[in-house]
Formats: structure tokens, sequence, C-alpha cells
């Protein structure tokens, strides 16, 4: 049974930072590329930042220079460092593993208020 658990999230006051993970299980890690997404309440789904199983990494405008994705694939782990956090950064956030099949977890919540 394949399963994405996303953890990491809570309330951070703006200029904060939080570190998500999700951990994976069921799948051979090392060939998914792994992507995080986040939904904001009344909004679409964003695409935020994607690590590659070949190392290239890629993010959104509206994130870049403040978010960095990393990963272990020993630990079958993806991170995402979150500094700089703004309000409009508040949404819940999952992770996504694209291979040979897609899988996503449930997502963990971000908030950011003062």
């Amino acid at each position: 049974q394949v399963q994405l658990v996303e953890s990491g999230g809570g309330l951070v006051q703006p200029g904060g930072s939080l570190r998500l993970s999700c951990a994976a299980s069921g799948i051979i890690f090392s060939i998914y590329d792994m992507t995080w997404y986040r939904q904001a309440p009344g909004k679409h789904h964003e695409w935020v930042a994607t690590l590659a199983s070949g190392r290239r990494t890629a993010y959104a405008d509206s994130v870049k220079g403040r978010f960095t994705i990393s990963r272990d694939d020993g630990e079958n782990t993806v991170y995402l460092q979150m500094n700089s956090l703004k309000p409009e950064d508040t949404a819940r956030y999952y992770c996504s593993a694209a291979g040979p099949q897609i899988y996503w977890g449930q997502g963990t919540q971000v908030t950011v208020s003062s």
C-alpha cells in the first residue's frame, strides 16, 4: 500500500519559517519526481515546487528565493523549507509523487498570521 504522509504544518507569524516533511512508503522513492502543491480556501491547487529524481528543481515564482525543496532518498522523504512566510502562503500543502503512477498525500495545514 502506497502512503504519502505530510507533517510539519502549523501556525506561524509572518516572516517566520516552517519545514514540511513528506514521508513515502510502498514506492521506489528514488525514481519518483516529488512535488509540493498547495490549496488556499476558495482557490485551485497551486504548484509550489518540484524536485525530480534527477535532482533538478523548479519553483513557482511566488515562492522562489524563500522556499527550498530537498529530498533524502535513504529516508524516503521530501522536505519543503519555507522561510520569510507571508499571509498569502496560508494553505493546505500536499506532496505528490509522480512516476509510473501518481500518488498524493492528505496534506498539512500552514497558517501564516499574526
